[in-house]
C-alpha cells in the first residue's frame, strides 16, 4: 500500500534537531557528519560519497539493500532517501530526518529513532522488532504490514497514519496520539496503550494463545478504556457523491 503523502519532490521541509531543540534547514548536510560510519565498506563508500558530492543537497541518497549496521547516523538528514530492503539493525538513529523516505521492507530490528522524523515514510513491511520510535513524528507514514513487535512509540504522533495488517504485540503505545488512523493492528495482552488517545478507523485483532479476536467500535474503545487510554472509533469516510 502506498503512503497518503507520496510525491518523492526535493524537501525543504525543517529539521527538528531532538538534541538542542532547534529548528534547523534541511540543507544541512553538507555540515553534518555519521557519529560512527557503517561496517560495511560499500555502505560506507556510498554514504561518503553522497556526503561529498557538491548535488547532496539536491540528489537523494540510494541505501536501497545496503547494510548499515554499526553506524551511528543520529542528525542525519535523509528526507526523500532510498532504504529499501536495507539492513539498520541496532543502527542509532536519533533526530534523524526521513522524511518521506522509502523504508519499505528494510530490517530495523532493535535500531534507535528516538525523536525521528518520518513524516511521510514508506515503512510498509519493515521490521521494527524492538525498536525505539519514542517521540517519532510519523504523520501520515505507512506502516501497513509492518512488524512492530516488542517496539517502543512512547508519545508517538500517529496522525493519519495507516496502520493495516500491523504488528503491535509487545509494542508500547503509551501517551502515543492518533487521529483519524486506520487502525488494523495486532495485538496481545503484552500491548502497552496506557495514555493512548485520538479517532481510529478499527478493527483491531486480539491475540492470546492460539485464538485472536477482532474488536471494533465500542468494543475496540472498551477493550482500550480498560488499559488506560481513551480512543473514539469512527466510521469510515464516504466518498462524495
Amino acid at each position: 500500500m502506498q503512503f497518503s503523502d507520496g510525491g518523492r519532490g526535493g524537501s525543504s521541509r525543517p529539521l527538528l534537531n531532538a538534541a538542542v531543540g532547534e529548528i534547523v534547514s534541511s540543507g544541512t548536510r553538507k555540515n553534518w557528519k555519521p557519529t560512527v560510519l557503517p561496517t560495511d565498506p560499500e555502505a560506507t563508500r556510498q554514504l561518503q560519497e553522497w556526503l561529498a558530492s557538491e548535488e547532496s543537497e539536491v540528489y537523494d541518497l540510494d541505501g536501497m539493500e545496503r547494510d548499515f549496521r554499526g553506524a551511528d547516523l543520529s542528525g542525519g538528514d535523509f528526507s526523500n532517501a532510498w532504504f529499501t530492503d536495507a539492513v539498520l539493525v541496532g543502527v542509532r538513529l536519533v533526530g534523524a530526518s526521513f522524511y518521506r523516505s522509502d523504508l519499505q521492507s528494510a530490517d530495523l530490528t532493535g535500531a534507535d529513532l528516538t525523536g525521528a522524523d518520518l513524516v511521510g515514510a514508506n515503512l510498509d513491511g519493515a521490521v521494527l522488532r524492538s525498536a525505539r520510535l519514542d517521540g517519532t513524528d510519523m504523520v501520515r507514514a505507512s506502516l501497513c504490514d509492518a512488524d512492530a513487535s516488542g517496539a517502543s512509540f512512547r508519545g508517538t504522533r500517529f496522525l493519519g497514519a495507516s496502520l493495516i495488517d500491523t504488528d503491535m504485540r509487545g509494542a508500547d503505545l503509551t501517551d502515543a496520539v492518533l487521529d483519524e488512523n486506520f487502525f488494523e493492528i495486532k495485538v496481545d495482552d503484552a500491548t502497552v496503550v496506557r495514555g493512548l488517545t485520538g479517532t481510529v478507523f478499527g478493527p483491531l485483532t486480539v491475540f492470546g494463545g492460539e485464538a485472536s479476536r477482532e474488536l471494533a467500535d465500542t468494543e475496540l474503545e472498551s477493550w482500550i478504556g480498560a488499559r488506560g487510554g481513551q480512543v473514539r472509533v469512527i466510521p469510515p469516510r464516504r466518498p462524495p457523491q
